[in-house]
C-alpha cells in the first residue's frame, strides 16, 4: 500500500465509527422515548434550574439540578456537548438550546450555553438535559486526513512518508541536554533524543517510569531555543495535566478550549479568563455594553411606526454594528497579543484546529498520550509544526473505537505505535519505575517491555507489612462460580467472584487494621473490565461494615477509569468464567497491563485459570504467578 492508500484506508474506517457512533447515539438517545432516555441515563429529567449566571468571558452558565436522585450510571461528564431542553410548551423537543458540560458532580450539573442571550423559556420549568452527538470532532479529523492524502512537497508529505512510507528521518543534532539532576539515564536519553530530532521522536513511557516529568523538561528545553511549541494530548484531561505542571515550572501557558472542558485549575491558563485580566479588557467591555445598550433601543420600536422611528431604528442598528466591528478589532489584538506572548499553547488534538490558531506554525509539536490518540486526530497538529515529539505507550490502553470492525481493521492502531515500529532508533524507553514493587512489575515488564523494567530503590520491596505478599492471584477454577449476563446492557458479571473479592480486601483490611489504613491513609482500587461487575460491587462495598468506614479511600470503576492513577492496593476480579473458555474484553491484553500496574504495594487478582487459560497470555501470567509462589485456589483460600 502506498501511503496515500493507506490514509484512505484509515479515512474509509474513520467514517465507518462515525456511523457506529451515529448509530449508538441514535438507538441510545434519538430513537427512545423521554422515559427510555431517562432509565438509560442519556437524560437528565426532569431537572431544576438553580441558578444561571454570565461566567467566565460573558459566556452563560446554567446550574442545574435533578430532581429524580437516580443512583444509576448515565452518560453524561465534563465537556460533553448537551441540549437544554423545556417541555413546558407541549412540544416536545421545539423548546432547546445547546451546550457544554462544566462539571457534573451527583444531582447537580453547570453548562455552558451557546448564544448570546438566556432563552426566554428558560424559567417555564419542565427542563431536561440530553447527551449530543459530537460531529465536529469528526468533521476536523477527516478535514485533517484529506490535507494530508492531498499533501505533496510539504512538510506534512515529509511527515506522512516518514510515519506511514519508507522515508527515513534526518539525523539527530545532538547536543548536551540542559542540566536535569532529577531525571535517571533513560530519562536523560529520551530528553536528549526529543531536543536532538529534526524530525520526528518518541518518548515510550512504561507504568510509573515519569513520562510527564520527562515531557515537561523536554517542553522546557525546546521553549529555551523557540520561545514557543504547541503541546496536545487526545483528552482534556492530558491537556490540563501537562498545562498545570508546565506552569508549576514558570512557564506562560495559554490554554486553547472551551471553559467547560478544562479543569478548575487550569481555567485561569484559558484564552477567556487571559482576555477578561488583559490591560485592554475594560475598552472591550465597554465597547459591548455600549453596543448592547443602543441595539435594545433599536429594538423597543415596534412595526407600526413613521419614517422618523424607523430612521432613528437603522441609525441605531448602524451605529451598534459600527461598534461591534470596534470591539471585534480590539478583541482580534487582545487574542493575538496573548497568542504571542505565549510560551506554551495547550490544547487537544481536535483543539489545533480552534480558529484562533489558523494560519499559525510552531517549530515543535508535543503529542501526550499518543497510544491513545486516533490516527486521523494525531494529523491535526501535524499540520502546524516543522517537527513531533510524541510521548505514550502503545502496550497500555488503546483509542476507544465503538465499532469492533473499524478497530479490527486498523483504527485501533495509532501513529505513534506505527511511527516506533517503522523508525525504533527515533524511540526511547523510560526504564526506571517508580511506583511498584518488583514482583508486581516483574511480569508485565516481561511481557510487554522485553524485561527492560527496572523498579526504583524507593519502590522495589515496598509492602503493605511484613507479613504481606506483594501479588496473590486466587483461582476460582472448580468452584462453580460461573460468570451471569445482564439481559438489557449484555454486560458481564460474577456474582460469587464479587462476594469473594469484596470478602478478600476485607480480609485485608483486617490484617493490616483499619486504624492502620486511615492513619496511613492507603488507597484501594477495585478494577473489573465489566460496567456490571461494577455495579454489583458498589452495592456489596456499601453493605460491608468492613469497608465503610475506609469508603473515602477506595475507588471501584472500569480499567479506562484508572488509566494514569495508581493506589496503594489494586484487587482485579476478571468475571469470565464459562465450560466455552471464552475470555471477550480480556483478550485485549493492554487493559489487563493497565489494571495490574495501578498497584504500588500489593496486587490481588481473582479469576477462574480454566477459562483464562485458554488464552496465551493469562497462562503465561499464571506461570509467573506459580513461579513466584503467589497463586492460591480459592477452595483454600475462603473454603467456598
Amino acid at each position: 500500500m502506498t501511503t496515500q492508500e493507506s490514509l484512505n484506508h484509515t479515512l474509509r474506517l474513520l467514517r465507518r465509527e462515525r456511523q457506529a457512533d451515529l448509530e449508538y447515539y441514535r438507538q441510545k438517545v434519538l430513537l427512545k422515548s423521554l422515559h427510555q432516555r431517562v432509565q438509560e441515563g442519556t437524560t437528565w429529567y426532569p431537572v431544576r434550574l438553580k441558578s444561571d449566571y454570565i461566567g467566565t468571558s460573558e459566556r452563560l452558565v446554567v446550574e442545574l439540578e435533578r430532581n429524580n436522585h437516580l443512583e444509576q450510571p448515565h452518560a453524561f461528564q465534563a465537556g460533553k456537548s448537551v441540549s437544554l431542553f423545556s417541555n413546558a410548551s407541549g412540544k416536545p423537543g421545539k423548546e432547546h438550546v445547546n451546550g457544554v458540560i462544566n462539571y457534573v458532580c451527583d444531582n447537580s450539573m453547570v453548562v455552558t450555553l451557546q448564544g448570546d442571550e438566556f432563552p426566554d423559556w428558560i424559567d417555564d420549568g419542565q427542563l431536561g438535559v440530553d447527551v449530543m452527538f459530537d460531529e465536529m470532532s469528526y468533521r476536523e479529523m477527516e478535514s485533517a486526513m484529506r490535507a494530508v492524502i492531498k499533501a505533496e512537497g510539504s512538510r506534512i508529505a515529509d511527515f506522512r512518508e516518514m510515519l506511514l512510507g519508507t522515508a527515513s528521518p534526518a539525523p539527530s543534532l545532538y547536543s548536551d541536554p540542559p542540566d536535569s539532576p532529577a531525571l535517571n539515564n533513560s530519562q536523560l536519553a529520551a530528553l536528549r533524543l526529543a531536543l536532538g530530532t529534526q524530525d520526528i521522536a518518541f518518548i515510550h513511557g512504561p507504568p510509573g517510569t515519569g513520562k510527564t516529568t520527562t515531557l515537561v523538561d523536554a517542553i522546557a528545553g525546546a521553549i529555551r531555543e523557540e520561545k514557543q511549541v504547541l503541546v496536545t494530548a487526545p483528552s482534556n484531561a492530558a491537556v490540563d495535566l501537562l498545562a498545570d505542571k508546565l506552569s508549576e515550572k514558570g512557564l506562560t501557558v495559554l490554554r486553547i478550549g472551551h471553559p467547560a472542558r478544562v479543569t478548575e485549575a487550569s481555567l485561569d491558563k484559558t484564552l477567556d479568563a487571559r482576555i477578561t485580566g488583559h490591560p485592554h479588557y475594560a475598552e472591550l467591555r465597554s465597547l459591548r455594553k455600549r453596543m448592547e445598550h443602543l441595539k435594545s433601543m433599536a429594538l423597543k420600536y415596534k412595526r407600526n411606526f413613521g419614517y422618523a422611528e424607523r430612521e432613528q431604528r437603522r441609525m441605531l442598528m448602524q451605529e451598534s454594528k459600527a461598534i461591534k466591528a470596534d470591539a471585534d478589532l480590539l478583541e482580534f489584538h487582545i487574542v493575538n497579543d496573548l497568542l504571542q506572548r505565549a510560551e506554551v499553547i495547550c490544547c487537544t488534538l481536535v483543539g489545533c484546529s480552534h480558529p484562533v490558531l489558523r494560519g499559525r506554525k510552531y517549530k515543535t509539536a508535543f503529542i501526550d498520550e499518543a497510544g491513545q490518540a486516533l490516527e486521523p486526530a494525531s494529523w491535526i497538529p501535524l499540520l502546524r509544526c516543522e517537527r513531533a515529539i510524541f510521548a505514550g505507550d502503545h502496550q497500555q490502553l488503546p483509542p476507544t473505537i465503538k465499532s469492533n470492525e473499524a478497530a479490527r481493521d486498523g483504527l485501533a492502531v495509532t501513529l505513534f505505535e506505527k511511527g516506533i515500529k517503522n523508525h525504533p532508533a527515533k524511540s526511547s524507553m523510560l526504564q526506571v519505575q517508580y511506583r511498584m514493587n518488583e514482583a508486581i512489575m516483574g511480569f508485565s515488564s516481561g511481557y510487554f517491555y522485553n524485561g527492560k523494567l527496572v523498579a526504583h530503590d524507593s519502590v522495589r520491596a515496598s509492602l503493605l507489612g511484613p507479613h504481606q505478599s506483594p501479588v496473590e492471584f486466587i483461582d476460582t477454577a472448580g468452584c462453580g462460580f460461573s460468570e451471569s449476563q445482564d439481559p438489557e446492557t449484555l454486560s458481564r458479571f460474577n456474582e460469587e467472584e464479587a462476594h469473594l473479592l469484596i470478602r478478600t480486601v476485607e480480609k485485608l483490611i483486617e490484617d493490616v487494621g483499619t486504624e492502620s489504613c486511615l492513619q496511613e491513609s492507603i488507597t484501594m482500587g477495585i478494577i473489573t473490565p465489566y460496567r456490571s461487575q461494577v455495579d454489583l460491587l458498589h452495592k456489596l462495598a456499601e453493605q460491608s461494615a468492613v469497608l465503610e468506614p475506609l469508603h473515602k479511600l477506595v475507588t471501584i470503576n472500569t480499567v479506562d477509569a484508572f488509566q494514569g492513577q495508581e493506589r496503594d492496593v489494586i484487587a482485579i476480579t476478571f468475571v469470565r468464567s464459562n465450560d466455552k473458555a471464552e475470555v471477550g474484553f480480556l483478550a485485549d491484553i493492554r487493559r489487563t497491563n493497565v489494571a495490574m500496574t495501578r498497584a504500588k504495594k500489593k496486587l490481588i487478582m481473582i479469576g477462574d485459570s480454566a477459562t483464562l487459560g485458554a488464552y496465551p497470555f493469562y497462562v503465561q501470567l499464571l506461570e509467573y504467578v506459580q513461579k513466584g509462589n503467589y497463586y492460591r485456589s480459592a477452595f483454600e483460600s475462603h473454603g467456598s
